[in-house]
């Protein structure tokens, strides 16, 4: 007798954002698109939730219709926040062009969200059409995979399917080919989501919101130090999301405070580019004018967005403890910007000698003028070769010290750096839109995600 075929893993639906009431979001209707053309199916990401196993078919039902997947949300919910938009106050936001579809537990337990982006219109979508192009699609999806392989903690691009819609719009040549994209996210809830009800005077949605971030985010239960721990915990996660910007060498773009998730995850990007040199001042969005959210300038931005989280806890908490959390920011970066450039170089931390490794790295990379990428790739396992010059002389001194934390028998460092820089993305994208050739992206994926095996 033959012996039975064991049974796919099935996925482990929640639904626990209802425990909050529907004052924290909106039921909505997906949009109805004339065709679902599936694109890119991320079977790495959909294993971790046990969702590798739906054919294509339903695959697009439950990522393009969004027929519900059993036992989660019955229906998709539009989460409401308000937040500062270039340190500007704006209570006329929430979700716009996207809803959480559904949620469910990874293999490890941890809450995961399904949300979407460009999946129809909501109460918040005021003059925009709830739309996503294709472009924008395959820029998240270059971003995402790219930063996890590089170490940041970051959402992961589920899923993209093409609409058959031509959307105008006016940053990119119009019109222009539609897409629905969903992304795995550990939770959606911002620190503008926090900021809309402190703005209500909410208290009692603000205890119940608080409980709800440590329970699910934190394994940890309320009580009267609820606000100060959660916030010493965003704190905590978000000097290490900046640090591992910096070594990624990325800049996000819009740092605005609903773009920032209290479980310090990056996530929703829009014109966010990777820097070529080590250059603090370079910006990923042009209409950033004043350089708000430069290079070099994204630890001191979420920094303050931290300080905005304090500010709407004030609703249930004193606030000498939530200036004592918030303090810790500035001793936590350091040694998280140098565990997460040190990770990149190959080699194990030392602790305190580590800041002055750091320093002289930063300062070589500064005065090089070299390719971030470049560098990091040829240094890999800290041996820095002798063609980047004096600029290095003392990260060299410092580096004998240093052992590599893993060796360079990946075929990853035998081939040419990873990048992703502006160009390369237009290029990919070009063969997208004028041949229809999606190989090239592919292709792309498959060498950031060998980098990523290389690094890890």
């Amino acid at each position: 007798m033959a012996e039975p075929t064991q049974a796919p893993t099935l996925p482990r639906p929640e639904r626990v954002i209802e425990t909050l009431g529907d004052a924290f979001y909106d039921a909505v209707d997906p949009a109805r698109f004339p065709q679902t053309i599936l694109r890119w199916r991320n079977d790495r990401a959909a294993a971790e939730v046990g969702l590798e196993h739906l054919t294509d078919d339903a695959w697009i039902a439950h990522l393009a219709r969004f027929d519900p997947l059993p036992g989660s949300l019955p229906r998709p919910l539009a989460l409401r926040y308000h937040g500062h938009q270039f340190r500007v106050y704006n209570p006329e936001i929430g979700d716009g062009r996207g809803f959480l579809y559904a949620q469910l537990r990874d293999r490890g337990g941890r809450l995961m969200d399904l949300g979407t982006k460009g999946s129809g219109q909501t109460p918040y979508s005021r003059f925009g059409d709830g739309r996503l192009t294709l472009k924008g699609a395959v820029r998240e999806l270059l971003a995402t995979e790219m930063l996890q392989a590089l170490g940041v903690p970051t959402s992961r691009t589920f899923s993209i399917v093409e609409t058959g819609e031509k959307l105008e719009r006016n940053d990119e040549p119009s019109p222009t080919r539609g897409a629905v994209l969903v992304r795995l996210s550990h939770g959606h809830v911002r620190i503008g989501t926090f900021q809309r009800l402190a703005y209500l005077r909410d208290a009692e949605s603000m205890a119940a919101l608080t409980d709800y971030c440590l329970r699910e985010f934190y394994a940890e239960a309320g009580g009267d130090d609820a606000p100060e721990r959660l916030l010493a915990h965003v704190v905590e996660r978000t000097a290490t999301l900046a640090a591992s910007y910096m070594a990624a060498g990325f800049v996000h773009g819009v740092l605005n405070t609903d773009n920032i998730n209290v479980t310090g995850e990056s996530f929703d990007y829009g014109p966010w580019r990777f820097a070529p040199t080590w250059d603090p001042g370079f910006t990923a969005a042009y209409f950033d004018h004043a350089g708000l959210y430069a290079f070099g300038r994204q630890p001191e931005a979420i920094h303050w967005n931290c300080m905005q989280l304090a500010v709407a806890l004030r609703t249930l908490s004193e606030a000498p403890p939530l200036i004592e959390a918030l303090e810790r920011f500035g001793d936590l970066y350091p040694p998280a910007v140098a565990r997460a450039l040190l990770w990149r170089l190959g080699v194990t931390p030392r602790g305190e000698e580590d800041a002055a490794l750091i320093e002289a790295l930063e300062r070589g990379l500064r005065e090089c003028n070299t390719g971030i990428d470049d560098f990091f790739h040829d240094s890999f396992g800290g041996t820095i070769p002798p063609s980047y010059g004096d600029a290095f002389a003392e990260a060299r001194e410092r580096l004998v010290d240093y052992a590599p934390r893993k060796g360079r028998n990946h075929p990853h460092w035998s081939g040419p750096p990873v990048s992703m820089l502006i160009d390369e993305v237009e290029t990919l994208w070009s063969a997208i839109d004028q041949r229809d050739d999606w190989q090239p992206l592919y292709d792309k994926v498959a060498a950031i995600r060998a980098m990523g095996d290389a690094l890890a």
